[in-house]
Parts: C-alpha cells; structure tokens; sequence
C-alpha cells in the first residue's frame, strides 16, 4: 500500500501498570512517548495488584494521551488512526486503554487498530533501527513473556520457541522477592550481579528434547528457593550476590543457547532482543558475543522501547494500517491473546 502522505498514529498501552500515550510518524519517528508508571505504587505489594492498576488507569488515561498529543505538536483531527493494545494483559487495565480508544476513534472518525502486545515490542526494534527490516529473530522476554518469534514480515510471526510455565521476567521477580532486593526484580538483580559470582552456585537450565525451543525456569526458580531453605535451616548467611549472579546466569544461558540456535535453524543473521528482560546487562552482553561467534548482528531497544510503552504500539500499528488492519468498535479486551491471532 503505497502512501503519498505522512501518516501519524496515536498509541495507547495500558495492558500491565504503564499508563502510556504516544504519536508516530510514519511508523519510526517518535513524535511523543509518554509513560506513566505504577512501579511504586505496587512496590509494597511485591509485585503488581490488577485492581489497583485499573483504577489508576483510569486516572491517569485521558491525562496521559493529552500530554501525548501536546508534546507531539499535532491536533487530534490531524491523527490518521488510534491503535491500542488489546491483549495480552491484564484485563481490567486493557480495557481502560480500549476504552478510551474505541472513544477517540469513534470520536473523530478515525480506523482503530487493535494491537498485539507482543506484536509491540518486537516493534520497538523498528523505532530504534530506522533501517530494521523483517526477516529477523526476536526474543520478547518481559514479566509475562518469554518467546522467540521468527518475524517473516512486518504482520506474519511464527513463534519457535516459548515458556512452558514462568516467564523469565517473572521469575526475576520471584527470586527477587525470595532474597529481598523487592519489586520490579529483574533491574535489582542484575545491579546485585555486578558483584556476584555467577558460578558459585550451579542452578539448573532446562533444555527440551526433540529440538524443541521452548523454556521452562519452575524448576530453576524451585531450585533457588531450595537452596535459601537450606541454608535457611542451617542458619548459614546467603550471600545475595552471589544468588544473584548465579540465577541470572542460569536464566539468560537458555535464553541466548535457544535463541541462537532458532537464528541458525532460520539460517537468518539478524536478532533483535524486545521486552523488559532485555534490558539485563547480562543478557545483552552473551547474546552478543554468541551471535559474533555465529557471524549474527544483534539489536537491543533503549530500555525505555524495552518497558511497556505507546511508541511500540503505535509503530506496531503503523504496519497494520498500511496493510489494511482495522478494528471495529466491538473490539474486547482478549487477556490470553495468542501471537497471531486475530
């Protein structure tokens, strides 16, 4: 679909405890990316409560895409679609986004574009590498994800390989949590890594036979726990950073081995890192020292395209609306939305 003009969306996420508004200009220039975050709210919690996080969605939604628009420098009649995430998530906070979307779009008339989560962060790589192109691998590793997504296309994506149980994410927030850095997990622990040895303790990486990609970190996190119960009984000191180093290293060794390999299986020579995850020095580091080895270049998001954000949906949705994807105003919120589903 060839297009004579410049087209600007507006993206609304609001899946998790992001409240976030942004507009992209043609699918790569970040007009405005505004992001409001929950994190100290939830931080007593240990982790994010879904009824809280909807009830300051809603407080915070129409503010938000306000800002979003006025630091863009645009009228809303000026924008050509709304796109908005639909699923995966949290289905109370999905659907104050999905609301105040489906409001705007009806609003000024404008094509409401539903996105895919997921779809979003492999995105974030296209605001960050003007010259990214499909195909290319992608690891979206977040709080509730852990996929590695063969990208065929800007709209086609064929999962090779994904999480049987935890997310890696949120086994960084469990173990976190077990050894008392809090909440949000994963940026704690890899500050506690720095001086950590992550050989001290050997915890378990689970591998599937039959060549299968998937993960599995259950029995990685039930070994941590079991080693602080240990120690625990013979009141003997855990050394933080140690557990630190060591659990990490267990997490991003599957990440990176199956990865790479799915890149090889692919015979593709571009990978891209997508999520909250892949902002973990570690896993940047490996991932790409493995993929130098094997002749691959890799990409990482700055962290702020890794954490949920607007500009990743928007850009995801730039894709579909020059390729004919809309929504209408029937649209629901689909909390255990699959990649590809439609």
């Amino acid at each position: 679909m060839q297009q004579n003009k410049d087209i600007m969306i507006l993206g609304i996420e609001s899946s998790c405890d992001e409240t976030s508004a942004a507009v992209i200009l043609n699918g790569r220039k970040v007009l405005s990316n505004i992001i409001s975050s929950q994190i100290s709210l939830h931080q007593k919690y240990g982790g994010v409560v879904p009824e809280i996080a909807s009830r300051r969605h809603v407080e915070l939604i129409v503010p938000v895409i306000d800002e979003a628009v006025e630091k863009a420098g645009v009228k809303l009649k000026e924008l050509d679609a709304i796109g908005v995430t639909y699923g995966p998530g949290l289905v109370g906070a999905l659907l104050v986004g999905l609301s105040a979307a489906k409001g705007l779009s009806f609003a000024l008339n404008k094509p409401l574009i539903g996105v895919h989560h997921i779809e979003g962060h492999i995105a974030a790589n296209y605001l960050q590498y003007e010259e990214l192109e499909p195909p290319f691998m992608c690891l979206v590793a977040s709080g509730g994800h852990s996929h590695i997504v063969f990208v065929e296309g800007y709209n086609k994506f064929e999962i090779l390989g994904q999480t049987r149980d935890d997310a890696a994410g949120e086994a960084f927030d469990k173990i976190a949590r077990a050894i008392g850095l809090g909440y949000p997990g994963g940026p704690l622990i890899d500050k506690s890594a720095v001086n950590g040895n992550p050989k001290a303790i050997n915890f378990p990486r689970v591998h599937f036979e039959g060549g299968s990609l998937d993960f599995s970190f259950s029995g990685l996190k039930t070994a941590v726990l079991n080693y602080l119960n240990i120690l625990s009984q013979k009141g003997e000191k855990v050394n933080i950073e140690d557990v630190s180093a060591s659990f990490q290293q267990a997490v991003v060794d599957v990440l990176v081995k199956n990865t790479i390999t799915a890149a090889k299986n692919k015979r593709v020579k571009k990978i891209a890192l997508a999520g909250g995850v892949a902002s973990n020095s570690c896993l940047r580091r490996q991932m790409k020292e493995k993929a130098q080895e094997n002749g691959i270049d890799v990409m990482f998001p700055s962290p702020i395209l890794c954490t949920d954000n607007a500009a990743m949906i928007a850009c995801a949705a730039y894709y579909g609306y020059i390729n004919g994807v809309a929504s209408d105003l029937s649209l629901n919120a689909v909390p255990g939305l699959r990649l590809g589903e439609r």
